[in-house]
């Protein structure tokens, strides 16, 4: 297609018909880069924004193209579509012989170098480092990189190897970033603002070196820039505004048509042609019948930013360029499948990413080493915190066996049936409770009251009369003997745990003391206790303890928001800085660039996994009857699940703060429905059945199952758990590889 197509001054021409269609190969070697017919919208159908718009673009090979134009008049993108990074509403795109992204084409790949606005670098390499990433994800070996290393540092005067990226300047980083876009020697180069911020002398030196690439008729270079007169030294230069394309000519050529010495008054002079066209179709289409007419407000005639001041067109209005569908030479076809589809792993990508993450660790130790030892001090703080019975509760007393002086209060020994009320509270005393003695039982009450003590008890004056009538008389005892034989207790049961443990002590300590008194009187010990006799548990200890239930569910829990908040910070710094786009577009796959996360991440759950149930079993006792290798496999896979989840938190938000958002939104159902800090046998029937899909329920109870149960394998409570780790690990991998895909397509 000749670049004669495009008409420079699109308001003065309509139609442009073409007299021959060269054939497919003349188009393939002739053309570098060929944009038809491209329209790409976003926003709503209220609050409509087109960003590209009947644009028509051409790159022969072997030329610099200078794409000009406005902050947000569709540069970047129409770049980011070039590398196969967005997709166009409609329209097509041949890059380099076809279609982005279709099997065969290189694109993205190491065919295309892209320097993107972004410095996209990672701050804590080196320039030597930096250059071994972007050399090894194109295929270069070590050497080659060294090679091209000398020349670069003195050619682009760049300080030290060694020097780290963050400690350079802004524009000894735009250098790096231009360096890692050349270093492999594409036949494809796209530069995004490469000389903002270089010195004058140093940018004409760029621009001598791009030139002098292109001399050979073998590297196309597409670049935009804010300096639009550098632009002189390009081969052809489209200039864009809003969407569409103003002229699309060599820089002398549009001088000369538009009899003006500057580039930048010809693109003063084209937006204002452009505005004016506007304003007429307005006025057109208000006074046909049936449409609606135009609100001045929409037609606007500031100039570029860049160039002027602010450019603003309706994004209403269609384009002006109008070619002649019918003639304009077809595309070629586009290459059968997807090249994601087919490619296989690479392994030398798949080096670069491991390579690349785990020295980003090495340059944080600090970071890391909180990051590991993070969990373990969660699971410390749980072990000492949660699941100890309470001591030094307070219990208010009131005695009238001992005229209310609780300094006489002497407990007895042997089979002595006098003084019993000091006798119980001598047993009351051993399970840590503080005795608070009261005259008067009002007194007593109002503490409790008061929050003072957790309860009150009081003995008749006559308790122990009344207790051993009580056991000589049995069933004929009188009613009076019966009132009398009580202590009456008045509980603070507004804490749950306190409240029942508390009663659990009176009740045990009540059988302590009779089971003592009987024994001393040469009684069984049966006759004291009632008769129900609980052997021993086939699971567990006779007095279980709430740590053995929730440690299961809480190990789990840790390992799994932790991974979650590792992985999706992670993905999000490198996708935020542009990192991911870059490496993107240097030919690595979403799926290499997860794997490459997975493996390197998974050295660090490893780590979290070990520790935390070291301490858990090793130092703080948690009960574990299982096989200890079922179980960290269960942990790890856990934590690998976590990781996961993170991924598509990462792929599917745009900024930390709603990754936070999202992870913390997510954790308090888990906890909640997962029977993590309550039996899901308690929950409502509806909620127990979503409970049943989430993520950490059947590996919660799996993991109690090994730990409390000794249960192997074999058993489906166990193996439940695995297979539902299993499920939400692969769940998680898709989406997040599908939304790192087609996210922003």
């Amino acid at each position: 297609m000749e670049s004669a197509s495009i008409p420079s001054a699109p308001m003065e021409m309509k139609t442009r018909r073409l007299q021959t269609q060269p054939s497919t190969l003349d188009t393939r070697k002739r053309h570098a880069v060929c944009v038809r017919r491209a329209f790409k919208k976003y926003g709503s159908k209220k609050n409509p924004h087109v960003v590209l718009d009947g644009l028509n673009m051409t790159v022969p090979k072997g030329v610099i193209y200078g794409l000009l134009g406005a902050s947000g008049c569709g540069k970047t993108t129409l770049l980011s579509c070039i590398v196969g990074r967005r997709r166009l509403n409609s329209g097509e795109i041949w890059v380099l012989g076809g279609r982005p992204g279709s099997k065969g084409s290189g694109v993205p790949g190491p065919r295309v170098g892209y320097m993107p606005q972004e410095i996209a670098l990672y701050g804590e390499f080196s320039i030597r480092e930096t250059f071994i990433y972007f050399g090894w994800c194109a295929g270069m070996t070590t050497e080659q990189v060294d090679e091209k290393l000398i020349f670069l540092l003195k050619f682009l005067e760049l300080p030290s190897e060694n020097r780290f990226v963050k400690n350079l300047s802004g524009g000894q980083q735009r250098r790096v970033s231009l360096a890692a876009a050349i270093l492999a020697d594409p036949e494809l180069l796209i530069l995004d603002e490469p000389t903002v911020g270089v010195d004058p002398i140093l940018r004409q030196n760029i621009w001598d070196y791009l030139v002098q690439m292109t001399k050979d008729g073998n590297k196309t270079i597409i670049i935009t820039t804010h300096y639009i007169e550098e632009t002189r030294q390009a081969n052809t230069i489209g200039l864009m505004r809003n969407g569409k394309f103003l002229a699309e000519e060599s820089p002398s050529k549009l001088m000369q048509m538009h009899r003006l010495d500057t580039l930048e008054d010809v693109f003063l002079k084209l937006s204002k042609r452009q505005n004016l066209g506007l304003r007429r179709r307005s006025s057109i289409l208000s006074s046909l019948p049936g449409v609606s007419p135009i609100a001045p407000e929409d037609d606007l005639d500031e100039m570029s930013g860049e160039f002027g001041d602010n450019v603003s067109i309706s994004s209403r209005r269609k384009s002006a360029v109008i070619v002649d569908e019918g003639n304009v030479p077809a595309l070629p076809p586009e290459e059968e499948g997807d090249s994601s589809k087919y490619t296989v792993i690479n392994p030398m990508h798949m080096k670069a990413l491991i390579w690349k993450n785990f020295l980003w660790m090495w340059r944080n130790v600090g970071i890391m080493m909180f990051v590991i030892g993070l969990p373990v001090g969660q699971i410390i703080l749980f072990c000492l915190s949660i699941g100890k019975d309470p001591i030094g509760l307070k219990l208010a007393v009131v005695n009238h066996e001992l005229n209310n002086s609780m300094q006489q209060c002497i407990p007895t020994t042997g089979c002595n049936w006098s003084q019993l009320s000091c006798r119980y509270l001598e047993h009351l005393q051993k399970r840590t409770i503080r005795l608070l003695p009261y005259d008067i039982e009002d007194d007593a009450t109002h503490a409790v009251k008061k929050g003072w003590a957790w309860g009150a008890i009081t003995f008749p004056s006559n308790y122990s009369e009344s207790l051993v009538a009580r056991i000589d008389y049995g069933r004929d005892a009188a009613d009076w003997d019966l009132n009398f034989s009580e202590m009456k207790i008045v509980l603070d049961m507004s804490n749950q745990q306190i409240g029942q443990l508390l009663q659990r002590d009176l009740f045990y300590a009540f059988e302590d003391f009779a089971r003592e008194l009987i024994v001393a009187c040469n009684y069984s010990e049966k006759v004291s206790s009632i008769p129900i006799n609980f052997k021993k548990p086939i699971y567990g200890p006779q007095n279980p303890n709430f740590t053995d239930f929730a440690a299961p569910g809480v190990i789990l829990t840790i390992l799994f928001f932790l991974s979650v908040a590792l992985t999706s910070g992670s993905l999000l710094l490198e996708r935020n800085e542009g990192l991911l786009e870059r490496t993107l577009v240097s030919g690595l796959t979403g799926t290499e660039i997860l794997f490459g996360q997975v493996i390197t991440q998974f050295v660090v759950v490893l780590g979290q996994c070990l520790m935390v149930l070291v301490v858990s079993f090793a130092i703080f006792k948690v009960t574990c009857e299982g096989d200890i290798v079922w179980i960290s496999l269960l942990s790890i896979l856990t934590g690998v699940c976590g990781m996961t989840f993170g991924f598509v938190i990462a792929c599917f938000v745009d900024t930390e703060r709603t990754a936070m958002y999202v992870a913390m939104g997510s954790f308090l159902p888990i906890v909640m429905l997962c029977g993590i800090i309550w039996p899901t046998e308690g929950m409502h029937p509806l909620v127990k059945y979503i409970s049943l899909v989430l993520p950490l329920t059947k590996s919660t109870e799996s993991l109690r199952s090994m730990l409390a149960r000794g249960w192997s394998i074999t058993e489906p409570a166990v193996y439940y758990g695995f297979i539902s780790t299993f499920i939400w690990i692969s769940i998680f991998m898709i989406l997040a590889i599908l939304l790192l895909k087609f996210k922003k397509g």
